[in-house]
């Protein structure tokens, strides 16, 4: 593998990381606005916030993964398009 492959697959990789904490920040933000009362009355997590955390993240990361696999089908079109 040459030194520029290396750095482009190095890049890719950090972009990768980049873009899954964005996800988890951007997921876990979302999801405690729509799930947590803003005035804490316990210290623990009640069952009934711990089940909307769940499908909140169940929501998110199904939304995020046809997101992603919509936007592969998009580039390989592109890319089709392109090499014609």
């Amino acid at each position: 593998m040459s030194h520029a492959e290396q750095q482009n697959l190095q890049l890719i990789q950090e972009l990768e990381i980049e873009m899954m904490a964005d996800m988890y920040n951007r997921m876990t933000a979302a999801c405690h606005k729509k799930c947590i009362a803003p005035v804490y009355n316990d210290s623990e997590i009640q069952k009934g916030e711990a089940v909307c955390i769940d499908r909140c993240v169940a929501k998110f990361l199904d939304i995020h993964e046809r997101i992603g696999k919509k936007l592969g089908q998009l580039s390989m079109q592109d890319e089709t398009l392109l090499k014609k």
